[in-house]
């Protein structure tokens, strides 16, 4: 149930700290804590013991399955999904006895709407996924990841493509494929993947 004074849910054993900002209908469950200056969407689920770390945006409609952390230097558009106990880092040499903290040592990392993060996944900070590729469980990512793709294994590699709703995409010699969910069509041309009408 959303609680009847706020527009959204949380639960009594989760932490949200001072300066967060949360959007209508977002539910956030057992045990996670999400800090201050963190921006989290409209309609978004957080799953058990997740980590929203300082600054975070979060886009719309995203879901983070549980025991997933968010560090600060993490870009989340709508529509993403995190499944259970990926990883994403942000930075890029740590050691313990040279600290680096704070945000001027922090590397960006970009995950365009509608990008699906599998289980376990390995995200190395500095990398953009685009929009609508998948991450396959387990793998881990190491460079740019391009839209619609499908990358598996360690180091991710190119395997194929998806579409929007999350269909494997055939193309025919011309480079046209049609998403069988969603009667969408796709181009592959150049090595890149984009919608067509």
């Amino acid at each position: 149930m959303l609680n009847e004074t706020k527009p959204f849910f949380v639960h009594p054993t989760a932490i949200v700290d001072d300066d967060v900002e949360i959007g209508e209908g977002t539910k956030i469950w057992h045990f996670s804590h999400i800090q201050s200056g963190a921006r989290i969407g409209k309609f978004c689920t957080l799953g058990q013991n997740v980590n929203v770390a300082n600054n975070v945006p979060i886009g719309n409609y995203v879901k983070i399955q549980n025991n997933v952390s968010i560090y600060e230097g993490v870009i989340l558009e709508d529509y993403v999904f995190c499944g259970p106990s990926m990883v994403f880092t942000n930075i890029d040499v740590p050691r313990s006895k040279y600290p680096q903290r704070g945000a001027e040592f922090y590397v960006k990392t970009l995950v365009k709407e509608g990008a699906s993060l599998g289980a376990n996944s390995t995200i190395v900070c500095g990398h953009a996924i685009g929009r609508f590729a998948f991450i396959g469980a387990g793998a881990v990512v190491t460079k740019d990841v391009p839209d619609f793709a499908l990358v598996v294994g360690n180091p991710a590699r190119l395997v194929g493509w998806m579409s929007e709703a999350g269909a494997r995409l055939a193309f025919d010699k011309n480079g046209i494929a049609l998403c069988e969910r969603s009667k969408k069509r796709y181009k592959l041309e150049n090595g890149r993947v984009s919608e067509i009408s």
